[in-house]
């Protein structure tokens, strides 16, 4: 049978195929099913039998996403509160999701994790470039500037221009205190 021919699915329906190849927030979905189908009152239904049936729950997509996030992607809180706000997820349900996330997982773990990764392809030694150039990618996944100067000033092999580099805020380029 053509495809082309047939009825175009209700909302639901479509609902339905979006959530079994991934999981969507509330906003998310409705800004999808919104954009195929204007009346939004049909719209209003469906996402009302989806949050019936519980397969729309922005707190439990919040958890899921923000600690998947963590382990797999390694990143810091600030990220993937960025991360969260792109997908809609209800702003209620951010600051719960990452309190969790970081009570199973260690920021600071984390933060250890992925300078280590960063380190494996970094060339030693380190010039003040390429010390700002590692600050700045960690800083992009979302760890604090302080703990990261920690971080750093903790690794022997990093040391010796962690040390000699001028009080730099990374987040301005202004001189400062990263303590």
């Amino acid at each position: 049978m053509r495809r082309d021919k047939e009825a175009p699915p209700d909302p639901l329906t479509t609902a339905l195929r979006m959530l079994a190849r991934r999981a969507y927030s509330l906003g998310e979905m409705r800004r999808a099913l919104e954009r195929k189908y204007p009346d939004s009152n049909q719209v209003r239904k469906a996402i009302a039998r989806l949050r019936e049936l519980h397969y729309l729950d922005d707190k439990k997509f919040a958890e899921h996403y923000a600690s998947s996030l963590a382990r797999n992607r390694i990143y810091g809180r600030q990220r993937i509160r960025r991360e969260l706000k792109a997908k809609l997820v209800d702003y209620r349900q951010i600051e719960p999701a990452l309190a969790q996330t970081f009570q199973e997982t260690s920021e600071a773990d984390l933060l250890e994790q992925a300078l280590a990764k960063k380190l494996r392809s970094l060339r030693l030694p380190l010039t003040r470039p390429r010390f700002h150039s590692l600050c700045q990618s960690l800083m992009r996944r979302g760890f604090n500037s302080g703990d990261i100067i920690k971080a750093v000033r903790a690794k022997p092999e990093l040391q010796p221009v962690a040390e000699e580099v001028e009080a730099v805020d990374l987040e301005s380029g202004e001189k400062g205190s990263f303590e």
